[in-house]
């Protein structure tokens, strides 16, 4: 129920206007189908150790549990890759550039490319070829009596399943992820230039100006940031489903020698992913959270963001010291989904 009441609220509170948000809401909206569709009967299937819902239904739980799960990893990479587009490609036209045609193929192309690997192969039993007589022998327990929902698939479809779910969207987190941190250092770093040539070029007040080693902090911080971010990301991801992906290749090509216990485990570890979604891709985020609370408070006005301290404040100065805020504020624009990430 918690898990639900997140991705509600997190459905609720974004702010459609911006091209990230779509993509949160449809991994949202897909989180919650997982808690709310697949995840019920799971829980009742493990707690009661039986299937008592019938083999057409099976297939359906299966499909939609893959269907599901696969939508919101999708989704992910989604993220990622409109991040590195708007960051690193095209940093300055990217609301030009990612049009809502664009956003709604992307999107499309998560459901559709997962019901292409789920409710296709499962329900034509393409999944079981060759392998039939070992999936009769586990649905039914001649000890307890007892018949279950089993999943088990042949090597071709662990092999394109995994890849098209798992380790081609790893893949590509990976590499947008490390550009990612690799061109907001290389900011960072001219922000910094930037900061101590327009005080080295301009005579006011101490108090007004950072000294060197405070700017020097201040980018260390910004990166230390940026790592931090990325690494959580990036963690949660493969810890919650390298294992159950690692073990969906290898188990084929060991005779299908894996324990049910260990298969439980991995599968409500990838679940659980579903539940950091709305925290690591939202809550985490200043303004997802200010809507959150807002959301909970019925639109408290003390959550209303104060922008003293946001991308457009004003500087008065020099031009040296113009151009710094306006590099500050390109600098926000095209790093807007770290920008906005704040503690």
């Amino acid at each position: 129920m918690e898990e639900r009441g997140q991705n509600i609220i997190l459905l609720l509170s974004v702010n459609k206007k911006k091209k990230t948000n779509y993509f949160i809401v449809s991994l949202a909206f897909a989180d919650l189908l997982v808690a709310v569709v697949v995840m019920p009967f799971a829980a009742i299937e493990l707690t009661t150790g039986q299937w008592r819902y019938g083999e057409i239904f099976c297939l359906v739980r299966t499909s939609l549990d893959v269907f599901l799960t696969t939508a919101s990893i999708l989704h992910l990479c989604c993220i990622a890759l409109d991040r590195y587009y708007a960051i690193c490609c095209q940093p300055l036209v990217y609301r030009t550039k990612m049009t809502p045609v664009r956003v709604a193929l992307m999107l499309g192309g998560c459901w559709v490319i997962a019901s292409f690997i789920s409710f296709l192969p499962i329900m034509q039993s393409w999944h079981a070829i060759g392998i039939e007589d070992i999936i009769e022998e586990r649905k039914f327990s001649s000890s307890s009596n007892k018949t279950s929902c089993v999943f088990v698939v042949n090597r071709p479809h662990a092999l394109i399943c995994s890849a098209v779910a798992f380790y081609v969207p790893l893949g590509l987190m990976v590499l947008a992820y490390q550009r990612i941190y690799i061109t907001a250092m290389g900011h960072a770093r001219q922000i910094g230039t930037l900061q101590r040539a327009g005080s080295a070029h301009y005579s006011a007040p101490p108090h007004h100006y950072l000294s060197s080693e405070q700017q020097g902090s201040s980018r260390m911080r910004i990166e230390t940031k940026a790592a931090k971010t990325l690494a959580v990301i990036m963690g949660c991801f493969c810890l919650c489903w390298a294992p159950f992906f690692i073990t969906n290749v290898v188990d084929p090509f060991i005779h299908y020698s894996v324990p049910w216990q260990m298969w439980t485990a991995w599968l409500w570890l990838g679940y659980i992913n579903s539940g950091l979604n709305p925290f690591l891709y939202a809550f985490l985020n200043r303004a997802f959270r200010r809507a959150f609370l807002m959301v909970l408070c019925c639109g408290g006005e003390r959550y209303v963001r104060q922008g003293s301290y946001g991308p457009t404040r004003r500087y008065s100065g020099s031009v040296n010291r113009t151009s710094i805020a306006l590099s500050a504020v390109l600098f926000c624009q095209t790093q807007r989904p770290m920008c906005e990430e704040g503690t």
